[in-house]
C-alpha cells in the first residue's frame, strides 16, 4: 500500500508479500543492489519454481512461486528507499510477470498433459484477471493524492526517461510491454471504457478485486500443486475469468 494514500488503503489479498519485501529492501538500502537486480533475482526464483514443477517437486515448486511473488514486491520498495523511480524497472517487472506466467502454465501443461489449447486459454484469461486489476488499481494510484501514478492508466505513448536510465532502456522495455500487454489494456478498457472517471473505489471493492492480483493468482498455484491439484489449475483459471465480466458489472452498477 505504499502507492497509496492513507484514505485509499485496502486489504490487498495479493499484496501478502509487502511486509518481507519492505524489510528484504530496507536491507539492501545502503548496498549497491538496485531494483533492477531484485527484479532478476525474483525472475531466477520463478525460473527454480518451473524447472520443480517440471521434475514434479510440487512442495518445492510452491515454495519458489510464493517467494517470487514476495521478493517481487522488494524492487518498488528498494525505488523508494532510493528514490530511484524508473519507468525501466516498472516495464521489466512487468514483462518478467508475464513471461514467467506462461511458463508457469506451460510447465503445468506438460507435467498434466492437459490440452495446449486449453492451457492457452487458462493463460489468456490469467492475464485478462490481471489486467482489470491492474488497471482499476493504478486508476486508484492517479487520483489517490500523493499516490504513485509511474503508472499510466492509459500506456500509449513512451514516457520520458527518469534521472538514472536511458531513454533507449525505456523506449525497448516500453515497446516490448506493449507487445505482450497491449491487446489485453485495450480488451479490458473496452468492457469498462468509462473506469477512468469515477473520483474513487470504495475499499470493499478494491479488496474483492484484489483476488486478481497476480500475488493472490500465484498462491493459487502454490496451495493446488502439493495438494495434488495441478490437473484442476488451467480448468480452474478458464472458470475464474468469468468473475471479469462480474466485477466489472459490480463497478458500472454500483460505483459511479
Amino acid at each position: 500500500m505504499s502507492k497509496l494514500t492513507a484514505q485509499d488503503k485496502f486489504l490487498d489479498l495479493s499484496d501478502y508479500g509487502r511486509s518481507f519485501g519492505r524489510f528484504f529492501a530496507n536491507q539492501l538500502k545502503d548496498t549497491r543492489f538496485t531494483p533492477i537486480h531484485v527484479t532478476l533475482l525474483f525472475g531466477l526464483s520463478g525460473l527454480i519454481a518451473i524447472y520443480c514443477i517440471l521434475e514434479q517437486h510440487f512442495f518445492l515448486a510452491g515454495f519458489f512461486i510464493l517467494l517470487k511473488s514476495v521478493i517481487d514486491a522488494a524492487d518498488g520498495e528498494l525505488a523508494r528507499l532510493k528514490n530511484t523511480p524508473s519507468y525501466s524497472g516498472r516495464y521489466l517487472d512487468s514483462v518478467f510477470d508475464i513471461i514467467l506466467n506462461f511458463m508457469f502454465l506451460m510447465a503445468i501443461c506438460y507435467v498434466s498433459e492437459t490440452s495446449i489449447w486449453f492451457t492457452i486459454l487458462a493463460f489468456i484469461g490469467l492475464q485478462l484477471q490481471g489486467t482489470l486489476y491492474n488497471y482499476y488499481y493504478v486508476i486508484l494510484r492517479n487520483k489517490s493524492v500523493g499516490g504513485d501514478s509511474t503508472s499510466k492508466i492509459f500506456e500509449y505513448k513512451t514516457p520520458k526517461a527518469l534521472p538514472g536510465e536511458t531513454q533507449k532502456s525505456v523506449n525497448i522495455l516500453f515497446g516490448i510491454y506493449q507487445i505482450v500487454y497491449g491487446t489485453f489494456d485495450k480488451i479490458i478498457h473496452a468492457l469498462d471504457p468509462e473506469a477512468y472517471k469515477v473520483k474513487t473505489f470504495p475499499n470493499w471493492f478494491m479488496t474483492l478485486l484484489s483476488l486478481y492480483g497476480l500475488g493472490f493468482q500465484l498462491l493459487i498455484i502454490a496451495v493446488m500443486l502439493p495438494m495434488g491439484g495441478i490437473e484442476l489449475i488451467i480448468p480452474f483459471f478458464i472458470a475464474y475469468t468469468l468473475l471479469v465480466l462480474a466485477l466489472i458489472g459490480i463497478r458500472k452498477v454500483f460505483i459511479q
